[in-house]
């Protein structure tokens, strides 16, 4: 695997099951990662430092989830000046909503990329879309993934015409 440019973090080891859909989206474009827990509440030492030190560790965005109060993309970064992705996670009696207004309701100056609840696989190719204005070779993978998405969706056209 490649050295590492995105940082994917969790409240909880509960969040693995859709934290783990980036990873997958990573590894299929190449991009290399690091997976880790850090709770906003329960490890604010932890992740304070996972922030703080991420750019010096060569980690260029970071996408963080987390359910209920969802303060870990927030927490994040108010410590880093690197872009961070916020994925809001459905649980509790919210079912998530309550982990997207926390997540995209930032102060000014502190932003977080948003997506949508349990979003992980658009977290991680939006960090995919921010490292391809550097790394041209992901900006390669990034245009042929799409492009198979576009001949996909032609083809399925194409099939429900004739039938």
């Amino acid at each position: 695997m490649a050295k590492p440019l995105v940082g994917i973090l969790m409240g909880s080891d509960s969040d693995l099951p859709v934290m783990e859909k980036a990873a997958e989206v990573l590894k299929e474009m190449g991009v290399g990662f690091e997976i880790d827990i850090c709770s906003a509440h329960r490890l604010p030492d932890k992740t304070a430092q996972y922030a703080k030190t991420a750019r010096e560790r060569g980690i260029e965005v970071i996408i963080a989830g987390a359910g209920m109060a969802a303060h870990l993309a927030g927490v994040v970064a108010s410590h880093t000046t690197l872009p961070v992705i916020g994925v809001p996670l459905k649980s509790g009696p919210l079912s998530g909503v309550d982990a997207l207004y926390s997540t995209v309701q930032m102060p000014p100056g502190i932003p977080v990329a948003t997506v949508a609840i349990d979003g992980a696989k658009n977290a991680a190719y939006l960090a995919c879309s921010i490292l391809s204005i550097k790394h041209p070779r992901i900006e390669e993978k990034l245009e042929k993934f799409r492009e198979k998405t576009r001949q996909s969706l032609v083809n399925k056209s194409e099939k429900l015409k004739k039938s």
